[in-house]
Order: C-alpha cells, then structure tokens, then sequence
C-alpha cells in the first residue's frame, strides 16, 4: 500500500440481495491492505452489517434508494463510510444489545457488532441521510 490514499466508492440500490456484492469488494480491499484473517472478517462483517443496516432501517429496503460506500485505503488503515438516504435515528438511544430481555430479538445488535469490531464508528446525521464511518486498522 501506498502512502497516498486511495478511494473505491460504490453506489447500490436499497436491496439485501446486493449485500453479496458488497461483501465481495470488502475481500478485494482487505486482500489489497493485506489484512489478516481475522482483520478480513472483521472488515466483511463490519460492512456487511452497516450496509445491511443502512438497506432495512435507513433506507426501509425502498429500492429506488440509494447506499453509497465509500473506501477510503490509507497506509495502515481502511476508513468505511455507508450513505443511506433516510431520515436517521439516535444512537444514545439504541437497547443494549446484552441487556437480558434483548438477548433473544432478531435485531439490535449491529451498532454493537461495528463497535466491537473496528478501531471507532461515528455517525453523521443530515436532510439527506445518515453516515456511518468506522475505520479497521492493520495490526
């Protein structure tokens, strides 16, 4: 990897059935960070989770609505950034995951799964969409 950064950006319509896609160009780019193993999957889930995340709640799988993600390569690290097009939520206000009467809800956890599987995760809120960054770094 270079020292100059490197961006691959993609631009999907709000379907699940593209999270194959999606999840495939995560492989590319932990191949090309020469990422471990574990770094690969964690950068697979990770994306694949906030895309997913970005398709069903962000986006309520309207498929005229676009998920953008955006790669950004640096030398050590990899910063993702996924663009929905909906109206946001309140991160302070998600039920914790690990909470016992949450344990057994089919959703809830993603928030939860990008933190604990990336180097940080913020949020961006505008008129015309949410913005989840989160960045893996090379160990």
């Amino acid at each position: 990897m270079t020292q100059k950064s490197e961006e691959i950006e993609h631009s999907i319509p709000s379907r699940l059935e593209e999270l194959s896609k999606i999840e495939k160009i995560s492989g590319e780019i932990a191949r090309k960070m020469d990422f471990s193993k574990d770094q690969k999957d964690n950068l697979s889930i990770a994306v694949t989770e906030a895309v997913g995340n970005a398709i069903v709640h962000g986006n309520k799988k309207h498929a005229d609505r676009k998920v953008c993600i955006l790669f950004k390569l640096k030398k050590n690290q990899v910063d993702v950034f996924v663009k929905d097009e909906g109206k946001g939520f309140n991160p302070d206000e998600l039920d914790d995951p690990l909470n016992p009467q949450n344990l057994m809800k089919e959703s809830g956890r993603g928030i939860f799964i990008l933190k604990a599987l990336t180097d940080g995760v913020s949020f961006s809120f505008s008129p015309s969409g949410t913005t989840v960054k989160f960045t893996l770094k090379k160990k």
